[in-house]
């Protein structure tokens, strides 16, 4: 078997107290993990150019060609975490712990990673605390003027069957984001979603007894799945995450709680004779509240043609009423606390105005999401927008 050598940087992470959170409901451990996967940990690595060399039941061993890469993944991933775990009981949390490291490694024929350098980064791992990151000396020493997040010098630790201490130092989060542990327990058990508008579809229910229904309304679900997805500054919750739930009736705050969105898109379908009806209502999960309902009947002719027409209505439609609801949520966030996507909502209807104090004030909040984002082309044309007016 051919093998290669190479430097990289190498992230190890595992649930901590998986067999516990298996023991007490070992389906709804799995189901939750693997919408973690699917919609957050994945994603995350595919933007950092990270590979996943290999998983385990509670845990992954990931490649990046830049150890900067793999602390940035790891930091969003924990600060996602966080941000879930709000609200949840402490005997639910699921809670990653990370270790990185970055040296010489073995690369096998097959893909795999050998060598000290993939063990460092595991036995980090292993003495990290719940929610934290711990690295080596090595990579601390490649982002510690890379990145602005703190750093906490754990001193020289004995490493399983390491040859040598190895220096540790860990990602200090309570000096930049809110742990857990003084997050609010919302009434009735509710997650606090992050500040990017997040949104699960939920299966629409077919209330006919026509199973062919079935499969229409599933259709419709996952169109509006893809349109939503392409919407910039939206999270939307993969198909096969929010489909756990086909067949079921949960309780909205339910779905919010073990999705971790703000919204929810539920609706249903129903035939009678050559007619559909379909119904959408979209929830702030929050509050409760609908904050948008539809209904729609068409002629069941041409069912391909109805669910695209009804997908592309019900996406022009909720796109508006969630951007109000943020700009509404938003108002009362200093600018600085929003993210890149934040400051262009809140700077919306600033710049729709002559009055030159609330153009300014549009104008700072367009900047700031450049500054956090300088490629986000909407920011920028905005930017440009409100230049424009003041020379006309």
């Amino acid at each position: 078997m051919s093998e290669t050598r190479k430097l990289a940087a190498i992230l190890a992470a595992d649930v901590v107290g998986y067999s516990r959170l298996a023991g007490v409901d070992e389906d709804r451990t799995l189901a939750r993990l693997r919408a973690l996967r699917s919609d957050l940990v994945d994603p995350t690595i595919a933007v950092h150019i990270g590979r996943v060399v290999k998983r385990t039941g509670d845990g992954a061993l990931v490649e990046f060609r830049s150890v900067v890469d793999a602390v940035r993944c790891a930091i969003e991933v924990q600060n996602a975490m966080l941000e879930r775990n709000a609200g949840v009981p402490p005997d639910r949390r699921i809670e990653f712990r990370i270790g990185i490291h970055i040296g010489d490694i073995v690369e096998e024929s097959d893909g795999d990673l050998m060598g000290d350098g993939v063990n460092i980064a595991a036995r980090l791992e292993s003495i990290a605390e719940p929610s934290e990151i711990y690295l080596s000396g090595a990579a601390y020493e490649q982002v510690r003027d890379k990145l602005k997040e703190e750093f906490e010098d754990l001193g020289d630790k004995e490493l399983k069957n390491i040859a040598r201490p190895v220096r540790v130092y860990r990602v200090a989060f309570d000096r930049h984001i809110a742990s857990v542990s003084t997050v609010p327990d919302l009434s009735g058990g509710r997650l606090a979603p992050p500040d990017k508008p997040s949104i699960a579809v939920l299966p629409f229910q077919n209330m006919s007894g026509d199973p062919e229904q079935e499969y229409f309304g599933d259709g419709i679900a996952e169109d509006i799945i893809t349109a939503l997805s392409k919407l910039r500054g939206f999270f939307v919750i993969a198909r096969n995450s929010s489909f756990a739930y086909k067949g079921k009736a949960p309780d909205i705050r339910q779905v919010t709680r073990e999705l971790g969105v703000r919204y929810v898109l539920e609706g249903s379908v129903r035939k009678a004779g050559e007619r559909l009806r379909v119904t959408g209502q979209l929830i702030d999960a929050a509050s409760g509240n609908h904050i948008w309902a539809e209904r729609y009947d068409r002629p069941a002719s041409d069912i391909f043609a109805v669910q695209d027409e009804i997908t592309h209505s019900v996406v022009a439609a909720i796109e508006p009423q969630i951007y109000a609801a943020e700009r509404l949520r938003l108002q009362s966030k200093a600018p600085e606390s929003l993210d890149a996507w934040g400051c262009v909502v809140r700077a919306m209807p600033y710049i729709w105005t002559w009055v030159i104090q609330d153009e300014d004030t549009g104008i700072n909040l367009l900047k700031r999401a450049i500054e956090l984002d300088p490629h986000y082309a909407r920011a920028r044309s905005l930017l440009a927008w409100a230049f424009a007016t003041r020379v006309i």
